[in-house]
């Protein structure tokens, strides 16, 4: 029986041209439509328009980059997946989709449909479970089996980042990265700094609870790293008149006596925009202009570790009993059957954005 993994991703135009980035933006800008109250034609154009407006800013962005890497250090994942599954005598096949680039997910499940695939897995790379990433991504792939009438036997993989395999990837990745910059975490004039990609508060809510994942997290890479001092900081877009996920990078790091940050992108996978012209320019920028150094930790994406643990969750998940062993269990997030996760059986904190008001400003929408 062969099996498929689709290998999900945000995805991010490879060139710095306008060809490419005025189809990305009008997809996200689509995809969020409902932040703003825009529905059907009124959305389709609002995202058209946003896009228009936008797509030269963005061009000169990844142009400063020199086009984004996301797409290809995702296809090299894809395939380095792949390349493990066979090795533990799978017949498998892998697939790398984008969001809002090409290939989509809707041409990775037709891939996956001609070359006759009897399971599908569905595989987002994003550690700790969003809605608009993890649970959109999946939604995106349900909806392109129903609209091509075709019904393999469909497995989800939501939220991962509590493994503990990933973890202590991440945590060996980070600690090997401080003692290459010679710092020390116990070092008082040295923070431990997480930045992490925001989200509308609109998307939170008692299944959607990507915000309570991001400060579990952090607090247990840093207890991994040993470090007593640590702090999180997000990082919104600040082009809708929404509530994001706080504190904003530039409010929280002001508020620290630190001198030296050592700053982690922990909700990333791959370099990308957030990473290279976010962090590497527009952040670096700011924390110098308050006279702090900056320690920017590289992303892990081709640590040779990372595909023996996403081999590790496709086998989990495709076995007789994926809850066996306390690791994986179904998913509370993402609505959609036989969906997997590292969170659905625990409990978790309080979200401290849902505040008990009429406005529905921090319910999730489903």
């Amino acid at each position: 029986m062969s099996i498929g993994v689709l290998v999900l991703n945000f995805g991010e135009p490879d060139e710095a041209v306008l060809g490419k980035a005025r189809p990305y933006l009008e997809r996200i800008f689509l995809q969020n439509a409902g932040l703003e109250g825009h529905t059907d034609e009124a959305a389709v154009a609002r995202a058209r328009q946003l896009a228009a407006d936008r797509a030269p800013g963005l061009v000169d962005a990844y142009a400063a980059i020199g086009g984004s890497p996301l797409n290809g250090q995702a296809e090299a994942q894809a395939r380095a997946l792949e390349a493990e599954l066979r090795t533990r005598g799978h017949d498998a096949r892998v697939y790398s989709a984008f969001q809002f680039t090409e290939p989509s997910i809707a041409d990775a499940v037709a891939e996956a449909r001609a070359d006759g695939v009897d399971k599908l897995v569905g595989l987002p790379v994003y550690p700790m479970c969003g809605y608009s990433t993890t649970v959109a991504a999946l939604d995106e792939v349900r909806a392109a089996l129903d609209a091509s009438a075709w019904s393999p036997r469909f497995i989800g993989v939501s939220g991962w980042h509590h493994h503990p395999a990933y973890r202590s990837m991440l945590v060996e990745h980070l600690r090997s990265f401080v003692a290459g910059e010679g710092l020390d975490l116990r070092d008082p004039e040295t923070l431990l700094y997480f930045s992490v990609h925001g989200t509308p508060v609109r998307y939170l809510g008692d299944a959607a609870r990507y915000d309570r994942y991001v400060y579990e997290h952090c607090r247990d890479v840093a207890r991994g790293l040993g470090a007593e001092r640590y702090e999180v900081g997000f990082q919104n877009h600040a082009n809708r008149r929404i509530r994001w996920t706080q504190p904003d990078n530039e409010d929280a790091i002001p508020e620290r006596v630190e001198r030296r940050l050592v700053v982690v992108p922990i909700s990333f996978m791959h370099e990308q925009s957030e990473t290279l012209a976010e962090l590497d320019r527009d952040l670096r920028a700011f924390v110098e202009g308050l006279g702090k150094e900056m320690h920017r930790a590289p992303v892990p994406h081709a640590d040779p570790l990372f595909p023996r643990f996403l081999a590790d969750l496709v086998t989990g998940v495709l076995s007789d009993d994926p809850a066996r062993g306390g690791v994986l269990s179904r998913c509370r997030c993402c609505p959609l059957e036989d969906t997997w996760c590292t969170n659905g059986a625990r409990d978790l904190p309080p979200s401290p954005y849902l505040p008990d008001d009429a406005s529905g400003e921090g319910a999730a929408q489903a």
